[in-house]
């Protein structure tokens, strides 16, 4: 008899190394605990997740009708949504049109870690909680996301796991990559992280963060002597525009560089271990940090960060409140107090992690559930 058959949907198709790291650690416990699951991942561009993850099959799911979606689900076992940031005002309805159809069908759903927000628009309130109403389980990465579902009127239990991406391993790097993205031989590396301001950070001025981190990456070159290395985690252009774009505005320019290379989210997790301090707004960079023991300093621009660092029992500086010299004191500080940092995070990590585990037990708990259900249907 064949295994069960597992899809998993959310923001996949190689567009942003956070996701990526997501859907690669759902993929590695699901193999661990289903060894014969065979999994589809729905996913925007099925080419690359078939490159990057190895899987089974995978779906153009953004290029298919509803209607040729629905063969798709119908066959599984069991769907699960998430993880990742994908419950906001602007793209909920769009991502929640496969749980609909596996609604439809008899298909069970699960939500898996997934983030919310923001969620503030009423008709997209009300879209969510039609669509979770009778969904076999939901589980949320922080607990931001559980008040907003329940703002929303989901009224049925949420349960607060954690981010799948806390279980990643880092991957060999290629040979001579420092080298190559000439950061060979430099003692202190300072890792970066900038991203655009886009539909799930509405309200960041690109003009004002800029200067504000051009500043930040001035000082810490003067008074930490270190380089600067700015990390994108979307491949899109975005996020090095953006690296470029604060770099433009450093008295210090010739001491920053934009990481150019293409590399797996297992790969960046392992170039992170070089980096001796690391700032920025990303969260899944602010994970890989945390995941090699780096100690960061954390923008907080959305829920999601400040959750996670609430997880990790680390200080926030609210980004709407800073200027250029509260931030580099915040971060002289932080440097001055980087043993302490990773301490915290070390202590914190295992627990975090642990959460994160628990959401792949629940998901099993799911499908054995499916599995009595449909033996009790046959008999």
């Amino acid at each position: 008899m064949s295994g069960p058959k597992i899809g998993i949907t959310g923001s996949y198709g190689g567009l942003n190394l956070g996701d990526e790291a997501i859907l690669q650690s759902i993929l590695e416990q699901l193999h661990h605990e289903v060894p014969d699951a065979e999994i589809t991942v729905f996913s925007r561009d099925a080419d690359d997740t078939k490159r990057r993850h190895k899987v089974e099959r995978a779906v153009p799911v953004r290029k298919l009708s509803r209607s040729e979606v629905v063969p798709e689900v119908e066959r599984l076992d069991l769907l699960l949504f998430g993880g990742g940031g994908i419950l906001y005002d602007a793209d909920a309805r769009t991502y929640l049109r496969e749980v609909l159809v596996a609604k439809e069908h008899g298909v069970p759903v699960m939500l898996y870690a997934v983030g919310a927000g923001p969620l503030a628009d009423p008709n997209v309130q009300k879209a969510v909680r039609e669509a979770l109403d009778g969904v076999a389980a939901i589980t949320v990465r922080e607990k931001s996301a559980q008040q907003l579902l329940e703002e929303a009127g989901v009224r049925r239990e949420v349960v607060v796991t954690a981010d799948p991406a806390l279980l990643l391993k880092p991957e060999p790097l290629p040979r001579n990559i420092l080298k190559i993205e000439g950061l060979e031989g430099k003692r202190k590396l300072i890792g970066m992280s900038v991203r655009e301001p886009g539909v799930a950070a509405p309200d960041l001025d690109p003009n004002v963060y800029h200067g504000l981190l051009a500043n930040a990456a001035d000082f810490m070159v003067d008074r930490f002597d270190a380089d600067i290395v700015f990390v994108p985690m979307e491949r899109s252009v975005l996020d090095s525009q953006h690296s470029h774009a604060v770099i433009a505005k450093m008295l210090r320019a010739q001491r920053a560089r934009v990481l150019n290379g293409e590399y797996t989210s297992g790969q960046l997790l392992s170039l992170m271990g070089h980096f001796s301090f690391a700032v920025g707004m990303r969260l899944h960079f602010l994970v890989f940090a945390a995941l090699r023991g780096v100690p960061f300093v954390a923008l907080p621009y959305a829920g999601k960060v400040a959750g996670f660092l609430e997880d990790l029992k680390l200080p926030a500086p609210p980004l709407n409140l800073v200027n250029p010299g509260r931030l580099c004191a915040h971060l002289d500080g932080s440097w001055d107090d980087r043993r302490a940092l990773r301490a915290t995070i070390n202590k914190s990590l295992p627990a975090l992690q642990e959460r994160a585990r628990k959401t792949v037990h629940i998901a099993l708990e799911v499908l054995n559930k499916g599995k009595t259900l449909a033996v009790a249907k046959a008999a």
